[in-house]
């Protein structure tokens, strides 16, 4: 008999139904077994008089353990968890549990040694069921928009992309390092004619960063387009695109995310608010009394960009900030500059970062003159070549899609938002 979703279940349809057990409860006359699947859970009653041959067996499931029942749904109003209960006529034990190392109020380290025990809660699994949700959307979005997917290496030749330090690996009789980003492969795709293209896939960083919103490993949500006239096509996107996933995702989560999270997801009204990177430091000294020393005022600090949320709402009655305005110094060399000024920018969210996009820089002299001011000409020989028969306009951004979900859904860590976190002290399971 094929399996049937307990969400699915019709009333007194012979049906099989298998999960995993989260509660066995032995009374006087009735053994109750609380069965759940990824869709929800469902009570299967056994009436030790009536069923006495499922007995002995039902008995024997521990918490954790995988089993399938074989019998019928039926309407209970009796039943407080849902007004629904299973009656069996077969019990079939797929697998029995050891005594579970975990509960739900572990602390979260205790909780990723067994995150396979872990994600087994119906809250871990609405965050990673929220989160392939909004990615879809996103995605679709791109689509409708003539975009197209790629899959870019992973493993890389050169280490030179940014201030960031890779990881090296030995690649047969010579070195490799996994990618940072498919920033240059993004690039090498505008030169291509593929026009418009976005890839959802792990990137690597070498930092040894003990904060909420970093992790060595991440899934980013690459995107890059050409024929562009400013930076700012490439902001109208992304903000059209998030206002267009968020909405999707809140009229088929929005009820559950509250119920479970506690988190109203708010549609952002376009255009999203902007403001240049010296103006923001005036105008938080200006409302908040916050200040910075001058030769900090070249970048965000942790502190204003956590003051961006108050400002956002404040200024704009808006959860969203683009910051543009930013001198190159601390910026990749592939960003366009003009007058001394990036022509990029950085989207603030609740008071964190989430993007940094940029047109970038496609005239060949002017990108060869940025490197050399960095000292990366020779590193970057290989993706200069890009430039070199023809290449139009352009600009991207990329998101990472666990901080996202951490945000959205007001979590503490992206250790709760990935599936198998990675970190400067983790590297298992």
């Amino acid at each position: 008999m094929k399996r049937e979703l307990i969400e699915n279940l019709a009333e007194n349809k012979s049906t099989k139904i298998s999960g995993f057990i989260e509660k066995v409860r032995d009374t006087r006359y009735m053994v109750f077994v609380v069965l759940k699947d990824i869709t929800g859970k469902i009570q299967v009653s056994i009436d030790k008089e009536k069923q006495a041959f499922l007995v002995e067996d039902a008995l024997k499931l521990t918490q954790g353990s995988v089993a399938s029942f074989y019998g019928f749904m039926q309407v209970n109003p009796a039943v407080k968890a849902g007004g629904k209960e299973f009656i069996p006529e077969k019990l079939e034990i797929l697998s029995i549990a050891d005594a579970l190392p975990i509960d739900a109020e572990a602390n979260i380290d205790s909780r990723l040694n067994y995150r396979w025990v872990d994600l087994r809660s119906e809250r871990n699994q609405l965050i990673f069921a929220f989160s392939s949700f909004l990615v879809e959307k996103m995605r679709e979005f791109l689509l409708k928009n003539r975009f197209i997917e790629i899959h870019t290496p992973k493993l890389i030749g050169t280490a030179s992309e940014s201030g960031s330090e890779v990881f090296e690996v030995k690649y047969f009789d010579t070195k490799a390092y996994l990618a940072q980003s498919p920033q240059f492969y993004k690039q090498m795709a505008m030169a291509s004619g593929l026009e418009r293209i976005f890839e959802i896939a792990p990137c690597f960083r070498a930092e040894k960063s003990h904060t909420k919103k970093h992790a060595t490993e991440f899934t980013s949500f690459d995107v890059e387009m050409s024929y562009i006239d400013s930076f700012e096509d490439v902001m109208n996107l992304e903000a059209e695109m998030l206002a267009y996933g968020l909405k999707e995702t809140k009229e088929k989560f929005g009820e559950k995310v509250k119920e479970v999270f506690n988190v109203d997801i708010n549609v952002p009204k376009l255009p999203f608010p902007q403001m240049k990177l010296r103006d923001i430091y005036d105008e938080l000294e200006a409302r908040y009394g916050f200040t910075v020393p001058e030769e900090e005022k070249t970048d965000l600090t942790t502190e204003a960009e956590r003051l961006c949320e108050k400002l956002a709402k404040d200024k704009f009655n808006h959860e969203f900030l683009f910051v543009t305005d930013y001198p190159p110094e601390k910026r990749a060399f592939y960003h366009m500059r003009e007058n001394g000024v990036l022509k990029g920018y950085d989207l603030i969210w609740k008071g964190i970062e989430i993007t940094s996009g940029a047109q970038r820089e496609h005239r060949l002299i002017e990108l060869k003159k940025n490197a050399d001011e960095k000292g990366l000409t020779k590193d970057v020989e290989f993706y200069l070549q890009f430039f070199k028969y023809g290449i139009p306009p352009h600009g991207g951004f990329a998101i990472g899609v666990d901080r996202l979900t951490m945000l959205l859904l007001n979590l503490q860590s992206l250790k709760e938002t990935q599936f198998l976190f990675r970190g400067p002290d983790r590297l298992t399971p």
